[in-house]
């Protein structure tokens, strides 16, 4: 493939992630279609000069570049299906979704099976990040295609982490799940404190300023208790019902790799829990609410 810098690129998922990315990158001057599964979601991006795209196969037309951010694996493969008769032997996929493992082969096979060339490029960050192009790039892939994809990395994100030279290894998803075992685990860990707070009939903020810029303290923690605290879980900046996907997601490597986390699992079903309370589209601190019985 050339190695010339991506001048254009397709956006497939135009959600939270997505359409904070493609205004990224319309802003840094390339030329960006989107498109969304639902059209209204992706309409206001024209706005900002981006081509709104009614199939997928009309989105990568062309493009140098196709990035998804979809819900899962098997939406991204979907979406890539239904663009396959439309996309360039050689066009870059920069895949974002957080996928798993599992999900990533199937990924992996049919970009090669299609002569696509793969970036496994998971992203740290939420909502806030992605707007301000502040995201953390995780990638793994060939030199060369990293290279032509630089305007897409330098456009969504702050910096690029280049861990692998194949894309199919997963090494940029590996390291995606560990970094969000960790940031459910500090989720769940900020409910449950407050959780309790309200069952004890402690105030919470005495608990906030009691740990407040010592070693127990979290920019996380705060962040989180102040969404539940002042009742501000909607926009999500992670919703709940993505959560509980990446938790499952996270579950499953491990148990394929031998490993056994309890903390996760357990997490998993709380998060279930949460969603089956109707808070699946809030912010996912929303774990909160699994500690109780009833919707509170």
């Amino acid at each position: 493939m050339s190695a010339s810098r991506t001048s254009s690129v397709a956006v497939l998922g135009t959600g939270i992630m997505g359409a904070a990315m493609a205004r990224n990158l319309a802003r840094a001057g390339l030329d960006v279609r989107a498109w969304n599964r639902t059209r209204a979601k992706a309409e206001p991006l024209a706005a900002h000069g981006i081509t709104v795209a009614d199939s997928p196969g009309a989105a990568v037309r062309g493009a140098d570049a196709v990035l998804t951010m979809l819900h899962d694996g098997p939406a991204a493969l979907d979406v890539l299906r239904a663009a396959a008769p439309d996309l360039a032997p050689g066009t870059v996929w920069v895949q974002c979704s957080t996928a798993g493992l599992e999900g990533l082969a199937e990924l992996a096979a049919f970009a090669d099976g299609n002569d696509l060339v793969l970036l496994d490029a998971p992203v740290l960050g939420t909502r806030q990040p992605a707007e301000a192009g502040e995201l953390v790039v995780l990638v793994a892939g060939p030199q060369d295609a990293c290279r032509a994809a630089a305007p897409v990395f330098e456009a969504v994100g702050s910096r690029t982490l280049r861990v692998g030279d194949d894309a199919a290894d997963g090494a940029a998803t590996r390291l995606k799940l560990v970094i969000n075992s960790w940031v459910l685990t500090v989720t769940h860990g900020a409910a449950e404190a407050l959780a309790l707070a309200r069952g004890l009939g402690v105030d919470p903020q005495h608990f906030l300023e009691a740990v407040a810029g010592g070693p127990l303290d979290l920019p996380y923690l705060q962040a989180k208790s102040r969404l539940l605290l002042e009742n501000a879980l909607t926009p999500p900046s992670f919703a709940t019902a993505t959560a509980e996907k990446d938790a499952r997601l996270i579950v499953a490597a491990a148990e394929a790799a031998g490993v056994r986390l309890d903390v996760a699992a357990a997490g998993a079903e709380r998060f279930r829990r949460a969603v089956a309370q109707g808070h699946g589209e809030q912010d996912m601190a929303a774990s909160y609410f699994a500690s109780f019985g009833a919707p509170h």
